[in-house]
């Protein structure tokens, strides 16, 4: 009897996850209902289509904003020089086929290996995806001075509202023009991926700064989309100067970010500009507790410098490069110590720039330094916030009643 009562519970349980996940999703669909009313945008077929009517199914990539002639003569003869010289002209990875590599089960230091790296080394030759959202339109527009991409995952819609509406937001500043990307794969198996999926579609079709490709959503996936942004941008952005990547949950301060660029560019400093908050002679962390775990059978030798995954700034030259390094470069599951190997190949050394706080303005997180705006109004990117956080601060830092007294520094 009492197992009766545990099936009846059990199913109960499930029925009421369910209608959660249901009602989440519509208020989801709410919320984006109103952002795009807020944004006064015009209506469109999306305000009311059925599930079945969006336009960016499986395998089908979404079809580019209409150009002007001007700029579509302008991107023909892009698309010219780009195939003489032997770059494409579109994202040619139409078919995920891919399979293990079993020679590898073979060697001694796989049956080693910690089972939860066994995937990644299987399928580490698995390097480019097919999209699922793409814009090709995105750095086509004019010359784009200030680039910002921004790794995300679907779930985190708050994150990515935010970051729109503070330091991500499309403008134009002093004649330079800033474009805001988000990065995606799919949803892990087991999140009501098909939702989900929907959602991100919707969300897609409102804001038209997504780029999303066929793969997991996953902690070691994030070196896939390091690759695959660097071989998008190698593609679709000729023109574009400078390109900010970091996280959804940071903060930027656009303008210290604009400054920098100006006296990079004023000392002539622009060829090798990598820069960001640089970890140097670092090693694999050996805790199996840690996120970050590498064993010994996978990496066992000292990192090269590289740059915290927080947020850090590039010229394009040094973005095309990285593409020509990172397809010789063995795929490796932390995404920032992988473009540290690719730099090394390079011979570029990663610069350290004190305004870049990939652990916060201080380590110790209950410090009220963490939440001073004199410090955000000095620095360029601080990481980490929540979305309702990285909102308020915003408007305080922006606030013309703030009065600092002087530029902070640490």
């Amino acid at each position: 009897m009492d197992h009766f009562f545990r099936r009846k519970r059990l199913g109960l349980l499930k029925s009421l996850l369910s209608l959660s996940l249901v009602f989440v999703s519509f208020v989801m669909i709410q919320k984006l209902k109103l952002a795009e009313n807020v944004g006064d945008k015009q209506p469109n077929d999306a305000d009311w289509c059925v599930p079945e009517c969006f336009t960016f199914k499986k395998g089908i990539v979404a079809k580019p904003a209409p150009e002007s002639s001007v700029s579509t003569v302008r991107n023909r003869e892009l698309d010219a020089q780009r195939s003489s010289n032997g770059t494409p002209t579109h994202w040619d990875a139409q078919v995920l086929n891919c399979s293990e590599d079993a020679s590898v089960k073979t060697k001694d230091w796989f049956q080693r290996l910690d089972s939860r790296f066994h995937q990644f080394v299987l399928r580490r030759h698995c390097r480019y995806f097919p999209m699922l959202i793409n814009h090709p339109e995105k750095c086509t527009d004019g010359d784009v001075h200030l680039l910002m991409v921004v790794k995300s995952v679907i779930e985190q819609h708050d994150r990515r509202e935010a970051v729109r509406k503070t330091w991500g937001k499309e403008q134009t500043i002093n004649g330079r023009k800033i474009k805001t990307l988000f990065l995606l794969g799919k949803p892990s198996t087991g999140k009501d991926d098909k939702n989900l999926q929907k959602l991100v579609e919707f969300e897609d079709s409102l804001y038209g700064d997504i780029l999303q490709w066929d793969f997991m959503d996953t902690f070691f996936n994030l070196t896939l989309k390091e690759v695959n942004f660097l071989k998008w941008f190698h593609i679709y952005c000729p023109s574009v100067q400078f390109i900010f990547k970091g996280d959804d949950d940071v903060f930027v301060n656009t303008q210290n970010l604009l400054e920098l660029i100006d006296f990079k560019v004023d000392e002539d400093k622009v060829g090798d500009l990598f820069v960001g908050d640089t970890i140097a002679k670092a090693t694999p962390i050996r805790n199996r507790q840690s996120k970050y775990y590498i064993p010994k059978e996978l990496y066992d030798k000292p990192y090269p410098p590289y740059v915290g995954g927080g947020g850090f700034l590039m010229s394009s030259v040094v973005v095309r490069k990285l593409f020509m390094a990172s397809e010789k470069q063995e795929l490796y599951p932390i995404d920032d110590v992988f473009l540290g190997m690719c730099l090394q190949k390079l011979a570029i050394s990663p610069q350290m720039h004190p305004g870049f706080r990939t652990f916060g303005i201080t380590r110790r997180r209950v410090s009220t330094m963490n939440n001073e705006p004199c410090f955000y109004k000095s620095l360029i990117m601080v990481h980490k916030l929540s979305a309702p956080d990285l909102i308020k601060m915003w408007n305080v830092v922006q606030s013309k009643d703030l009065v600092c007294a002087q530029r902070s520094s640490i």
